[in-house]
């Protein structure tokens, strides 16, 4: 009526499995970092914002240790307002990063651009009239 289970369970999770990678905390952060701030300096190159993006990319090597393979700038003027909500998004999700981190240099910039891409939209609401 019952035969017992004569082989090991693949879901056991007795001794230790070699066969998965393993990251510390800090190394993950890194990489949400990284990934945070290149999704941020894909959208501040579409924006052609030079100067912001170089500074973006200077975290990114740091990070990294080499730089990311960055699109061409599309042609024509694109949805501004768009490209300034996809930067806010992404630099604060990236701020939140870097200050679990406590990461001051990538902070400090990601607040600075966040300030940057929210001051845009609302200057855009108050040109449209919106509110």
């Amino acid at each position: 009526m019952y035969e017992p289970i004569r082989t090991k369970s693949v879901h056991s999770m007795a001794g230790p499995r070699t066969d998965t990678p393993h990251r510390s905390r800090e190394e993950e952060l890194d990489s949400q970092l990284a990934g945070y701030l290149t999704a941020l300096l894909t959208v501040t190159d579409e924006l052609g914002l030079d100067e912001a993006a170089e500074r973006v990319l200077r975290e990114i090597v740091r990070l990294r240790g080499a730089a990311p393979v960055r699109a061409a700038t599309a042609d024509g003027p694109g949805h501004r307002t768009e490209l300034h909500r996809r930067a806010a998004a992404a630099a604060a999700r990236a701020l939140v990063v870097a200050e679990s981190r406590a990461d001051a240099g990538a902070a400090e910039l990601l607040a600075e651009r966040l300030g940057a891409h929210e001051a845009a939209l609302a200057e855009g609401q108050q040109l449209t009239g919106a509110h």
